[in-house]
């Protein structure tokens, strides 16, 4: 019959015990990628306007706050997202805009 504490002993083959310690795995939080508008001489302030509120969710105000930092600084930040998220919206936003045969471009960059 077992006590418990045999449970945690392992027995080295040579009548030596060891006791099994238990250790917790560490977790990591996941590297954050923001993604970035270029600006262009091309497309239209309207529709960067658009590609923001629809495809990072922001209202009026904030996308068009986005697309003005975007169209005087040359990039600006649509959010800040895990890898597979910020893959996504650059896939997303790159082939909506070929979609309306705009050269905006879309990037991510590791925070």
């Amino acid at each position: 019959m077992s006590n418990g504490d045999e449970d945690n002993n392992i027995h080295d083959g040579e009548g030596g015990v060891g006791v099994l310690t238990r250790t917790k795995p560490k977790t990591k939080r996941p590297s954050l990628y923001r993604v970035l508008l270029l600006n262009d001489d091309y497309t239209p302030m309207e529709f960067v306007v658009h590609v923001v509120e629809r495809f990072f969710h922001k209202n009026l105000e904030e996308a068009t706050e986005i697309m003005l930092h975007v169209h005087h600084h040359g990039v600006g930040e649509c959010g800040v997202f895990t890898f597979e998220v910020a893959e996504t919206k650059v896939t997303q936003v790159m082939d909506f805009a070929r979609k309306h045969q705009h050269p905006l471009q879309c990037v991510m960059e590791k925070k």
